[in-house]
């Protein structure tokens, strides 16, 4: 039996997931998913973004904090983007859990350790690291050239 014939499959629903909850992350600040204060939305505006990182990261300035949030936004955007169209997914993969991971403490040291278990982001970022691990990803421009037969181990 062949184990790992699963593995291309569950490589494109972890990019596919990883990649829309970046870009529903973004969405949510830029108040697609509804106004501050509806239910199920974390942010609804810029400006209530901003106050979280600075919640996160109290001894930054609020310029610094502006700052911070537009580079969060882009490299979010980013790296959504490769995990979707297929493009150098390994070095978004690991972004992705890193960026996973500084969230992850921030939000530890500023709250506690249950808000970002609470939040997912521990998943996030280990499904970030985990996809880089994957040897060849079937549904990319990459590999859809490749004929080859793969055995990971």
């Amino acid at each position: 039996m062949n184990e790992d014939k699963y593995l291309p499959y569950a490589s494109l629903l972890m990019r596919l997931a990883l990649a829309f909850t970046l870009l529903s992350a973004v969405a949510d600040r830029f108040g697609f998913w509804g106004s501050p204060g509806e239910k199920n939305v974390a942010w609804g505006d810029w400006f209530r973004f901003v106050e979280h990182i600075h919640t996160l990261l109290p001894f930054a300035t609020r310029g610094a904090a502006d700052k911070l949030a537009v580079v969060i936004t882009f490299f979010q955007v980013s790296f959504a983007l490769m995990l979707l169209f297929g493009i150098k997914i390994r070095w978004a993969a690991i972004g992705t859990g890193f960026l996973f991971l500084a969230f992850a403490l921030a939000m530890t040291f500023a709250y506690s350790v249950k808000t970002p278990l609470d939040s997912s982001v521990f998943i996030g970022m280990a499904a970030g690291f985990l996809l880089a691990c994957i040897p060849i990803y079937r549904w990319t421009p990459n590999g859809i050239k490749k004929k080859t037969v793969y055995r990971p181990y």
